[in-house]
């Protein structure tokens, strides 16, 4: 493959109502932190573009809205992701205990997939000082599913890029492999190959 071509990725972030996905993604698209709380209805999208082992990516970032009224309408928008995040408020116990429904929901939709599809965890609002959910107890989770964990804050930038660039960098490794993979499976030439004779 070669490394200069641009290479389009759509990564989504998924989660409950009010974990800060919106403000993640502002911070990592924008470098800005609004204090104003506006629910995300359905999905809006930002572009990223930067280098991941000097390939050059397009990131397409699906915001979605974590109202379980929007879950179906939601869901429709995981088809054709390259990867997910899934996000939690560290002050807010109930987000972290739904993480499993919003990850089994995702697989169960994007197919055909297996189960090491590229994807991380990010416990949001570290900043905070009424926290419900344990360093420990996250990890402990994201070890189980063998999938990284970040400690981000939205508001004060910590962690957000890189647990963006580690997502990027699983999908970018993940769409090389089925690039590869399908050049291989449709270019299989063998020295047993002979034309077959025909008279006229």
């Amino acid at each position: 493959m070669d490394a200069s071509k641009k290479v389009d990725l759509k990564i989504i972030i998924i989660g409950a109502l009010g974990v800060g996905k919106t403000s993640l993604l502002h911070q990592y698209v924008h470098k800005t932190f609004y204090e104003d709380y506006r629910t995300t209805l359905g999905a809006s999208i930002l572009t990223k573009v930067l280098a991941v082992d000097s390939t050059p990516l397009k990131l397409q970032i699906w915001d979605t809205g974590g109202q379980e009224r929007f879950r179906s309408m939601v869901s429709t928008f995981y088809k054709g992701s390259d990867g997910c995040m899934l996000a939690f408020d560290v002050t807010d116990r109930e987000s972290f205990e739904a993480l499993d429904n919003w990850r089994d929901d995702f697989l169960e939709k994007v197919i055909p997939r297996e189960q090491d599809f590229p994807m991380v965890v990010l416990g949001n609002k570290i900043d905070l000082s009424d926290r419900q959910v344990p360093k420990e107890t996250a990890s402990a989770w994201c070890k189980e599913k063998d999938i990284p964990y970040f400690e981000v804050s939205a508001k004060n930038n910590i962690n957000v890029a890189e647990a963006f660039e580690t997502l990027a960098k699983q999908a970018l490794s993940t769409y090389k492999g089925i690039f590869e993979s399908y050049l291989t499976d449709s270019i299989k030439l063998t020295p047993n190959d002979k034309p077959k004779q025909s008279c006229c």
